[in-house]
């Protein structure tokens, strides 16, 4: 995970002191039709005293490899709802996890990613070990009339979810509007945005929210999500979005989105040097956030 001022390695974060948590339940919210499963995980910590702020990560430490002397394999998860108390008064997050496997570069071989194999296949009941929380990639901006344009792919929505749920539910003050772009590959792999977890559609009547899809043009073939289409539709509002004051821009999911992003925003700009001068004053004023994996 790391960001466009800071990269931070997974072997830099703390894990000294780890904690248990619960599985209470394991649900997928991808369809049965997709290609793609992915679980949301509704976690009991067992550790009266963790306190989570809205925004931080946690850490998964998925059995390691013995025979490599590896007693843990560590990933960062984003926490996918607002923080709660269970039935039995210990807190309970949500994490968003999708099943992957990998390609040896060497022999072509495939191979199941051990942490997303090791969470999806757990089930209630089931104890794991965990670390954290850790940092605090999007913050409630201090203006609370602020323009939010919000852009993820895959599990990258998880963040967003509990993002917008907090500002709806917890902050009175906001008044400014909140555009998220959401890419996938097909419509059935769309988490939180589709006919069995619909979750942003409770805030679709609101004027200050919109949601918009960037869909794969030929998902069976594996091609790229148009990013370049779904944000040239709107090209003219952000560009005059971009140029305001108090306009924040958060990213979250792929790495490979930097560089997609990057291509749609020049084309908005209408030339490389508009979109890197802008790009570079949103950055230097924290107002452009990423998240990738």
């Amino acid at each position: 995970m790391n960001s466009t001022s800071t990269v931070t390695h997974l072997e830099d974060y703390d894990t000294e002191q780890p904690f248990q948590a619960t599985v209470v339940s394991s649900e997928r919210i991808t369809s049965e039709e997709s290609g793609i499963e992915v679980r949301e995980l509704t976690l009991d910590v067992q550790k009266p005293d963790f306190e989570f702020q809205l925004g931080q990560s946690v850490g998964v430490l998925a059995p390691g490899n013995a025979d490599f002397g590896q007693k843990h394999h560590f990933r960062l998860y984003s926490v996918a709802d607002l923080p709660e108390r269970g039935a039995a008064g210990l807190p309970r997050i949500k994490i968003v996890v999708r099943r992957t496997s990998y390609i040896d570069k060497y022999s072509g071989e495939e191979y199941p990613g051990v942490a997303s194999n090791y969470l999806c296949n757990l089930t209630p009941g089931d104890r794991i070990t965990m670390s954290g929380p850790y940092g605090l990639a999007f913050e409630v901006p201090e203006e609370m009339d602020a323009n939010l344009i919000l852009i993820g792919t895959s599990t990258g929505i998880a963040p967003f979810r509990a993002f917008v749920k907090h500002l709806y539910r917890n902050v009175p003050e906001w008044k400014g509007t909140i555009t998220l772009f959401y890419g996938a590959r097909s419509g059935l792999e769309l988490l939180y945005m589709n006919d069995k977890n619909d979750d942003f559609a409770q805030y679709y009547d609101d004027e200050t929210f919109e949601a918009f899809k960037a869909l794969s043009p030929r998902p069976a073939w594996a091609a790229p999500i148009d990013w370049e289409g779904a944000l040239a539709q709107r090209g003219e509002k952000l560009w005059a979005l971009l140029q305001q004051p108090h306009t924040y821009v958060y990213v979250a999911g792929l790495e490979k989105m930097r560089a997609e992003l990057d291509k749609a925003f020049r084309e908005i700009a209408g030339s490389d040097e508009k979109w890197e001068r802008r790009k570079a004053e949103l950055i230097a004023g924290r107002r452009w956030v990423e998240v990738l994996y």
